[in-house]
């Protein structure tokens, strides 16, 4: 990688931001700022393409797709979000963008961006980002705090997330969900796709294939009630932070309680943290009083926690997760782990499915 284009409509703003990421990059690497509202002849070829912009009107999206558009096929996208608002999304899944980052924008976190979209191997497939980006536009339209959640709404998004996967294969679904900077999206979309792949691997029937995804789609719908500077925070969450974000099970089933949704998928929202020793939260359930259904889900859970990308952290090798699972004895159910096995081995090229 030879030089970035910053895109941006206030280059003074974005100054600082280049020459750091010039010099953090070093190697002969030049970033340079395009004015969004300048000559877009002048723009020239990228090998990685960073917007740093406030308007989001559709003269600017049309600026940027076609900037976009003169660049060799498959030049990474890095979406900069000043302020994290549905208008500031739907711009990054309006460019198609293939990483977006919220502020603050430490030159860290950009050149980890930056570095990675550039590093993957290959694009992810067109279907996949299309897929996923609609995928997320539904999340964050139907899981909105103090708007009941009903389940018409929730099966219509579970069939779209089963069907996405089907199409595009696990493995396509990951990649296109790790390109997602929020962390709830992320992660309850990594966990939804992989409830579908295993409903498929474990030959599931269509009812019940439903049933497991849609409980993936529900299982951490508490987290609307968890702040977003919690959520998104790039480093460790301290006592009182991870106090409040382990209330999420017990909001979630308040909220799902009475909204006409069964015992199961409430059993699955409410304990999807327990462990078979007793060692979860919030009731410390052992054994027997965990329903498998919420053990599975478990399993998906704890996976997607594992190979998500974070700010402070690469995901980790598929690999290496399962064995964590392996590891896990005692707390997670043997068999579901088992089972789990060819799911980790269609997302990992060359894994050793038969071990």
């Amino acid at each position: 990688m030879n030089r970035i284009l910053l895109i941006s409509d206030n280059p003074c703003r974005s100054r600082g931001l280049a020459q750091d990421l010039a010099r953090d990059l070093a190697g002969g690497i030049d970033c340079e700022i395009h004015d969004l509202y300048g000559d877009e002849a002048t723009a020239g070829s990228a090998d990685a393409l960073v917007t740093d912009v406030d308007d989001f009107s559709a003269e600017a999206v049309a600026r940027v797709r076609r900037l976009v558009g003169r660049a060799r096929r498959g030049t990474p996208l890095v979406v900069l979000m000043n302020q994290d608002s549905a208008r500031a999304r739907l711009f990054g899944v309006a460019l198609g963008a293939s990483r977006t980052l919220c502020a603050p924008f430490d030159v860290a976190r950009l050149r980890d961006a930056v570095g990675a979209v550039a590093d993957e191997a290959g694009p992810v497939p067109f279907g996949a980002v299309r897929s996923s980006d609609a995928a997320r536009g539904f999340y964050s339209s139907l899981f909105v705090d103090e708007r009941p959640i009903t389940e018409a709404p929730v099966d219509t998004g579970t069939d779209f997330v089963g069907r996405a996967v089907r199409e595009t294969g696990i493995r396509d679904w990951v990649r296109a969900v790790q390109r997602f900077d929020d962390a709830t999206h992320q992660h309850c979309l990594l966990v939804t796709g992989l409830a579908a792949a295993f409903a498929r691997s474990l030959g599931l029937g269509d009812l019940e294939s439903h049933r497991l995804t849609k409980a993936a789609l529900l299982h951490d719908v508490g987290k609307i009630h968890v702040p977003s500077a919690i959520l998104n925070k790039p480093g460790r969450l301290d006592a009182n932070e991870m106090a409040i974000v382990r209330r999420h099970p017990d909001e979630g089933y308040r909220m799902l309680a009475g909204q006409g949704f069964g015992p199961e998928m409430l059993a699955v929202v409410r304990s999807h943290h327990e462990m078979l020793d007793g060692s979860g939260y919030p009731d410390r359930l052992k054994a027997d009083d965990i329903p498998d259904l919420v053990r599975l889900i478990t399993v998906c859970d704890i996976y997607a926690a594992l190979i998500e990308r974070r700010s402070y952290k690469p995901p980790m090798a598929g690999e290496a997760a399962f064995a964590i699972l392996e590891g896990m004895s005692g707390r997670l159910d043997p068999a579901v782990v088992t089972a789990f096995r060819p799911v980790a081995a269609a997302f990992t090229p060359r894994f050793p499915c038969d071990a």
